[in-house]
């Protein structure tokens, strides 16, 4: 049996990868379409995380089209990688490795590197999917393309948390508003599926963005943010719709597993992200 190590001081007691993990995610994300790895991390380096987050949020708050709405209370920020001084240890980590080389094969490549975080009085938005179903997927039952999320909180009831409606990713969408939102006299098929996940400080997760999901409402005063790390396969495709660059010093401290799988220029000197991620539908959030 292979297992694979972590190779940095930041991993939890889920760093440890072997050939059954990479067996049941496979198995896991190819059914209900999300798979979880619970205590990747450790909870000082999610806290850290937390605090580079916030930064980020508060900086592009401050300029027009940094953060882009996802619903009322709710903001979606794309950032460059070294704004995040754990970008490494999480592209790095050998449970997010396995994953995105089981799936979509060793050439994977991440594109993209951001935030999203439901604030008090963030509701329901409706059900979606991120993207429209591409032609491998709907052809070939094969997904192109995987979303590593990392929540910065602990889950409680009250803070909306995310549902997915298990098994959704490969719902042929066509008559989808836009390919991506469901009428809502479909909404009966992914309640009866949907679960609610509850990830604390640590936990990392995978899915396929095809899954039908959506936040839900944010009774309380904290918000819930999780970062969000995009991987595509070589036919995917998304890199086109993010702008994350990094800098030439600090590409040069990046380890070389890092480097072979981020797909973004070396510049001299970062420009701030002009926010693209917009999700048709999302800006006014549900009403019920």
């Amino acid at each position: 049996m292979t297992t694979t190590e972590a190779s940095t001081s930041q991993s939890g007691p889920g760093a440890a990868v072997t050939d059954a993990d990479r067996t049941e995610a496979v198995q896991a994300l190819m059914t209900d379409g999300i798979i979880g790895r619970k205590g990747a991390f450790s909870r000082e380096f999610v806290q850290q995380m937390r605090e580079d987050v916030d930064a980020a949020f508060e900086e592009a708050r401050s300029r027009e089209n940094g953060a882009v709405g996802r619903g009322p209370n709710r903001w979606y920020v794309e950032v460059h990688p070294q704004a995040l001084r754990g970008f490494a240890e999480l592209a790095d980590h050998p449970w997010v490795r396995a994953v995105a080389e089981a799936m979509l094969g060793p050439d994977y490549k991440i594109v993209e590197i951001g935030f999203d975080t439901p604030f008090a009085g963030a509701v329901n938005q409706p059900w979606h999917r991120d993207f429209r179903m591409p032609r491998e997927t709907k052809e070939e039952h094969r997904l192109t393309s995987l979303a590593f999320n990392m929540t910065l909180v602990d889950t409680e009831e009250d803070m909306g948390p995310f549902e997915i409606a298990l098994g959704t990713q490969w719902d042929d969408g066509t008559e989808f508003d836009h390919e991506m939102f469901p009428d809502k006299s479909m909404y009966g098929r992914y309640e009866e599926r949907a679960v609610r996940k509850y990830p604390q400080m640590g936990d990392i997760s995978a899915r396929s963005a095809l899954t039908i999901h959506r936040g839900t409402t944010n009774h309380s005063q904290k918000a819930r943010p999780v970062l969000v790390l995009g991987i595509d396969g070589p036919e995917a495709g998304n890199a086109e719709h993010h702008d994350p660059a990094v800098t030439r010093d600090y590409w040069e401290s990046l380890p070389q597993s890092v480097r072979d799988h981020l797909a973004c220029p070396i510049v001299e000197q970062l420009t701030p992200i002009t926010q693209k991620h917009d999700i048709e539908g999302l800006v006014m959030g549900a009403t019920d």
